[in-house]
């Protein structure tokens, strides 16, 4: 476990995954144990969305892509890279064609094994700051790799009248309750404000746009995202890739306290 300071805010990560971040004692993240979500946040990579009904498999330009929902980086282990006052680097790594056992089979999916034909890194950086923690994303790997990204972080919820504002709309908890697993779609904005029994926003580079996800009352997911997954059928997921077309690709998210506008 890893914990970053920097005047009032204290970031603490586990295994790389950022489990508590808080600004002058106040806690913005959704806990683990709490209702709703095992975790705090997690990677959408590399596709976003469902699979079943497309039998768990992905087209891709070289061969063979089984994965299932939300991709297979989230069955891979962090390692630690770098830790600084301020800052910590994590990475996951992923040779081609190496078979990923599925933690959801046989519970939740009928695929036991999971593969994807292209090998990449995929390095998590966080660093506080000024402005708040901010989080930024590398991939690099097989030249033109395939690939959609989505970040999903979780946040805590302590009024009924919290909502998510973007572009001059609201967005209320309601609202996106009633979108179910779906999870509503905020698309084109690099910027988010979560207004709850305090502010937070959620400002990010290289994304495009967001979906709003929250099984309870008590917690949302924001979640910054390349593509929307249920723009298409599960057999077209595939026409919501981007292509790695340089040594990495860089996406950030910042997590701003106390936003003022």
């Amino acid at each position: 476990m890893v914990t970053l300071e920097y005047k009032d805010q204290v970031a603490v990560i586990e295994g790389g995954e950022l489990i508590s971040y808080k600004d002058e004692g106040f806690e913005y993240m959704h806990q683990k144990g709490q209702p709703g979500w095992g975790n705090s946040d997690a990677e959408m990579f590399p596709v976003i969305g469902p699979t079943a009904a497309a039998g768990y498999r992905v087209q891709v330009p070289k061969g063979n892509a089984v994965l299932d929902q939300h991709g297979h980086l989230r069955e891979l282990r962090y390692t630690q890279q770098e830790q600084k006052e301020r800052s910590a680097t994590y990475i996951k790594q992923y040779t081609a064609g190496t078979l990923i056992s599925n933690s959801k089979y046989p519970a939740r999916s009928k695929a036991p094994k999971l593969i994807w034909p292209f090998s990449f890194v995929f390095k998590k950086h966080f660093q506080l700051g000024e402005e708040g923690l901010k989080i930024t994303f590398g991939i690099s790997g097989d030249k033109d790799m395939p690939y959609m990204l989505g970040y999903h972080p979780a946040f805590q919820l302590r009024t009924e009248n919290a909502r998510v504002i973007a572009e001059g709309r609201s967005y209320g908890l309601r609202e996106v309750m009633e979108a179910g697993d779906r999870a509503l779609e905020v698309s084109g904005t690099e910027l988010l404000i979560l207004e709850d029994e305090k502010r937070i926003g959620l400002r990010t580079r290289g994304f495009g746009q967001f979906m709003l996800w929250s099984p309870v009352a008590s917690m949302i997911c924001v979640e910054p995202i390349t593509f929307y997954p249920y723009a298409v059928e599960q057999t077209f997921l595939h026409e919501g890739f981007r292509h790695l077309d340089g040594p990495e690709a860089t996406f950030e998210v910042l997590l701003i306290p106390n936003i003022k506008s």
